[in-house]
């Protein structure tokens, strides 16, 4: 598995817009053939920052991602928005070791 830990700081002026773009991402990633897991998390205690969890069934279906309207569209809308540079991690998914358990 090719999983991905997306780390993003948004401006406060610009979070309630960040969150209606990120939802429209979502929606759209969760139907790539290839995802596994898109799941988005807001820090609990500063609701400016936010992780995205990120799974794919390997780095062809990840790399694809990149070129869907949706995360197109997405990404266009909030480069102007981030209080600092989004730093993407990639990771090993390694359990569970059959995605089909998710």
């Amino acid at each position: 598995m090719h999983v991905t830990v997306v780390h993003v700081h948004v401006r406060a002026e610009n979070l309630d817009d960040f969150i209606a773009a990120t939802r429209k991402n979502h929606l759209g990633s969760v139907k790539e053939p290839g995802n596994l897991r898109f799941d988005i998390a807001q820090q609990a205690d500063d609701p400016t920052r936010f992780v995205f969890y990120e799974v794919y069934a390997n780095a062809e279906a990840a790399a694809a991602h990149k070129q869907t309207a949706h995360y197109l569209a997405w990404r266009d809308a909030v480069t102007d928005w981030m209080a600092s540079p989004r730093k993407a991690v990639l990771h090993k998914g390694l359990m569970p070791a059959d995605a089909r358990q998710w």
